[in-house]
């Protein structure tokens, strides 16, 4: 067999091994350093697969089909890179033994078909349905819990409970209805602990006001794209002045315009004004008399999010909203965080809401990020498919053996590469133990011989039951995760297996690989000895 596919499978699973410390929730931060010179501490394998440069091929087709996977569930990224990489070391074992890849690509293909059949039967049934995620908030947090545990161990459960809280106000009361992420803002302010991070029900602008005026409740707003100041002529426009008393009524009648436009905003029962443009000292002056609270927005895409939280629309010049145009909010105010001023639009029937983290460091907030990321998408595959399966590893111990009675009732060459398939299953509840620090020979064997009597028998990180040790030492043994409420979604499983074994037989039906060269053509010839006027 040509040596290139050796070559290839060797590329994978060096790329595996830089993200194989980070699985799980003891996985090991890396620190990286992009082409920019920007610094990453993060154990999440989508944004350290994304920093550092990929150049072999065949690696970066397994780098692709983590990339599908965050697109697709935006969670699951690094099972899909240790799934493809010891399903490629494992084909590599066969190749060696004399199968063809095309046998190891069918066996393969045969498993895929069969795990896909077998993952909804894990399914642990809890009651949840697409219509009564709001009744279930409890489950629902348990779920974002479980994403987040495996990127911040620790924080999982503080943290969990404000995204549930933050995605089931934006649901609304219409669970059915599409869930956008967008709709969970995140705003990272430096200082404290992440403890200390809240959620609020609206928009939060690290900016001040620009009036006066700092607090409204039940705040009437109107929204403008357009600067609030005297109106410009586009063309030059020169007046001629002949006498001192035109040129006091020329200022004045400026005035008098743009306090007329602040007055009927303030007859017509408006508080608060968001501007997308600047507010002139002019504009100012009047909205401080007539008590406006003026907020300036430099970003559209603010502006575009504060209207959809006060239900507003967004006016291009500057006139009287009528009264469906104006928006409504339960208070407006500048709070101050630490040492940063943030404006807060609070509103409980929002679109929107906004988690404010804090801590101690950026790569800190980053990170915090990135988890809360991944939970909120979590939470938009549950809109989509509310099976749960048991986490912990449970499922795959529970494919392996079901996988392994199937492969020795095919009569094919194909059982190999399905044997094959089923111990690659065996290496996540390996790895989870491995980066834990306990012997992952013993929890295996523990979780075999367990899954007799009990399929949800996982490996469970969690607090020492008080009749073994006195002290709150936490654990890391088998145990029930339905108990422990340990639960993986049946959506991320299906699609990080699907895209890891297509990605596997792709490197496995590839024989050899032609680089292109460099673009621009060849080389021109140099002429030596040439002068230059030649």
């Amino acid at each position: 067999l040509e040596e290139a596919v050796y070559r290839n499978i060797g590329a994978c699973k060096e790329l595996c091994e830089t993200t194989t410390s980070s699985f799980g929730p003891n996985g090991l931060n890396k620190m990286v350093i992009n082409h920019i010179e920007k610094l990453f501490v993060t154990n999440d394998a989508a944004s350290i697969l994304r920093e550092i440069d990929v150049v072999h091929p065949a690696a970066k087709i397994l780098m692709l089909a983590s990339d599908m996977q965050e697109k697709e569930i935006g969670d699951g990224t690094n099972y899909v890179i240790l799934f493809g990489a010891k399903l490629l070391e494992n084909a590599e074992g066969l190749l060696r033994m004399g199968l063809s890849p095309s046998e190891v690509i069918d066996g393969f293909n045969l498993a895929l078909k069969r795990t896909l059949e077998l993952l909804p039967t894990f399914e642990i049934k809890v009651n949840l349905t697409k219509e009564n995620l709001r009744d279930n908030e409890q489950i629902v947090c348990k779920v974002l819990q479980t994403a987040i545990g495996s990127k911040l161990f620790g924080y999982h459960e503080f943290l969990g409970d404000l995204v549930t809280k933050a995605c089931l106000t934006v649901t609304g009361s219409d669970s059915t209805s599409s869930f956008n992420v967008d709709n969970v803002r995140i705003c990272k302010i430096l200082g404290g602990g992440l403890f200390q991070s809240t959620m609020i029900p609206g928009m939060v602008i690290k900016r001040e006001v620009e009036s006066e005026i700092t607090k409204v409740n039940q705040a009437r707003i109107a929204a403008f794209s357009c600067p609030i100041d005297i109106q410009v002529t586009e063309t030059k426009g020169t007046v001629l002045l002949k006498s001192a008393d035109e040129l006091l009524a020329f200022s004045k009648d400026e005035e008098a315009s743009i306090e007329t436009h602040i007055k009927s905003l303030a007859d017509a029962g408006i508080n608060v004004i968001v501007s997308g443009g600047k507010v002139g000292e002019m504009a100012l002056h009047f909205l401080n008399k007539y008590k406006i609270m003026a907020v300036r927005l430099q970003s559209k895409f603010d502006l575009r999010r504060v209207a959809k939280t006060i239900d507003a629309v967004v006016l291009p010049k500057l006139r009287t909203p009528t009264h469906e145009e104006m928006g409504a909010c339960d208070s407006i105010y500048v709070d101050e965080i630490g040492d940063t001023h943030v404006i807060v639009f609070k509103h409980a029937k929002s679109h929107i809401a906004t988690l404010i983290l804090r801590g101690s460091t950026d790569q800190i907030l980053d990170d915090c990020e990135r988890a809360v990321d991944d939970a909120v998408n979590n939470f938009k595959a549950l809109t989509r498919d509310t099976i749960l399966l048991p986490g912990g590893g449970a499922t795959e111990i529970e494919l392996a053996s079901k996988l392994s009675e199937y492969a020795r009732t095919c009569p094919g060459i194909e059982q190999y590469a399905i044997q094959r398939y089923a111990e690659t299953f065996e290496y996540i509840p390996k790895i989870l133990a491995e980066n834990s620090g306990v012997k992952s020979t013993e929890i295996l064997a523990k979780l075999y011989v367990g899954h007799h009597d009990n399929p949800n028998l996982g490996f469970v990180v969690g607090q020492a039951p008080s009749d073994i040790t006195q002290s709150n030492d936490i654990i890391y043994d088998t145990g029930d995760v339905k108990l422990s409420e340990l639960y993986d979604l049946y959506i991320t499983k299906k699609w990080a297996i699907l895209f890891a074994t297509k990605a596997a037989c792709t490197v496995l039906s590839v024989d050899e690989i032609i680089c292109a060269k460099p673009a621009g053509g060849p080389k021109p010839k140099e002429n030596k000895g040439w002068d230059n006027d030649d």
